[in-house]
């Protein structure tokens, strides 16, 4: 029985088959399975109820994440014993399959450190009044769009008339597409599949990512724009064509982020800073062992990922300009960045960047909460700067990872260009 998707694999090769016939998918890869409930919940829960619950009185640190590269700082500290280092116990990470059940497990505090998508915990904060702080970020970059090869799509003025998934309304991703649509000339749109659409409309739908390169492989979407390694999975196993980084539209941007609750950032800070020293030094060995990572990680390794080893290498180092000239995933080598990269300094331009930019943004339900929230207070009351400030002078860090103003390094530009 296999201990990460609950089901027996008779092949030591898991692929992906697509079986048009019996129209049905038949999703063998266990690393696309054991995440497939990444974005199933498209509702998040109340987090009300947990408000109050009384945390454990220990420090053991638990971490809880899903099986996404975004959760690499927080896996590596634990494989190389950062935390141990700090003189901290720690658990042993606990893979969950969806953010609905990351979320709750947190507001329990059955976790006391997580990943989870930027807009999340401003969510969590401001629409549930739940005690959550961003703490770090979990990584730089990470995601694209990749386009059907029936599609012919070389640049994403061809994408009109065309069905698009995105992870969760509340993601970086949404907010990165339609910003590009709207340069491109194109209007976005939530309506059922089956309706026609305008030459310029481009209907958005949300899927799991782990249904995405099958629905791609059998057109029933034409594009999607995910994390990794999903997108490195929709290359591998679905023919899908890299159209555009979306770290090569946004420099550097944030996707994931480290947060903690505020019971422990506020009345514990010794901890605090002995969590953080750890996942900064998570970060900076990412950073500098991306290959070495890659496989610590997979199924091959140390089995955090259950995805094999040529997957999550792909996700995290294939960006040669080169290689994905046609059509230009990669218009701005001269930013000088990665497929995925780890700068764990929480900008606030960055946050500030996308509140602004998320009221802007079509979704369906009630996002009212949104319409009052000032930015500038944001930046202020979600995040916590000093621990990760902390244990990013004390490693000297802002040197080796990039996007850092060295005469300046906890300010920067955004800069968002296609």
């Amino acid at each position: 029985m296999c201990q990460y998707c609950n089901g027996n694999h008779e092949s030591s090769e898991h692929d992906y088959i697509y079986n048009p016939e019996k129209g049905r998918r038949e999703f063998i890869l266990d690393s696309l399975a054991t995440a497939g409930g990444l974005a199933a919940a498209m509702s998040l829960p109340s987090t009300q109820a947990f408000a109050n619950m009384t945390p454990p009185d220990d420090e053991v640190v638990r971490i809880g994440y899903l099986p996404i590269t975004d959760a690499s700082a927080l896996l590596v500290a634990h494989a190389m014993g950062f935390f141990e280092d700090e003189g901290l116990k720690a658990e042993k990470p606990t893979l969950i399959r969806g953010w609905s059940p990351l979320i709750e497990g947190f507001a329990a505090h059955k976790f006391n450190l997580v990943h989870f998508l930027k807009p999340i915990p401003i969510w969590m904060r401001y629409n549930n009044n739940f005690p959550v702080k961003i703490t770090s970020w979990a990584h730089t970059n990470g995601s694209g769009l990749v386009v059907g090869r029936h599609t012919g799509v070389d640049a994403f003025e061809e994408l009109g008339g065309m069905q698009i998934a995105v992870p969760y309304w509340y993601s970086m991703h949404n907010i990165v597409l339609q910003m590009a649509l709207k340069n491109a000339g194109l209007e976005p749109v939530i309506q059922d599949q089956t309706k026609p659409l305008k030459p310029n409309q481009v209907n958005l739908q949300i899927m799991p990512p782990p249904d995405m390169p099958p629905a791609l492989a059998a057109k029933k979407i034409d594009a999607y724009i995910v994390a990794e390694p999903f997108n490195a999975a929709g290359e591998v196993l679905a023919g899908a064509k890299m159209l555009r980084f979306t770290g090569d539209i946004w420099k550097n941007h944030p996707c994931c982020v480290v947060c903690m609750h505020d019971n422990d950032v506020d009345k514990r800070p010794e901890w605090s800073q002995k969590v953080m020293n750890a996942v900064v030094r998570g970060a900076l060995y990412a950073q500098e062992n991306k290959e070495e990572v890659a496989k610590m990680l997979s199924r091959e390794g140390k089995r955090y990922l259950p995805m094999k080893a040529k997957v999550v290498l792909k996700a995290m180092t294939d960006y040669a300009p080169t290689h994905y000239e046609d059509p230009k995933a990669i218009k701005h080598p001269d930013w000088d960045v990665s497929r995925i990269d780890f700068n764990p300094y929480p900008y606030p331009s960055a946050t500030k960047f996308i509140v602004d930019q998320l009221k802007e943004t079509l979704v369906t339900g009630d996002k009212s909460f949104m319409d009052n929230l000032d930015t500038d207070f944001i930046v202020k009351d979600l995040v916590n700067y000093d621990y990760v400030k902390n244990a990013m002078d004390k490693y000297d860090v802002w040197g080796k990872v990039r996007g850092v103003d060295l005469d300046n390094p906890t300010h920067r530009e955004e800069v968002f260009k296609l």
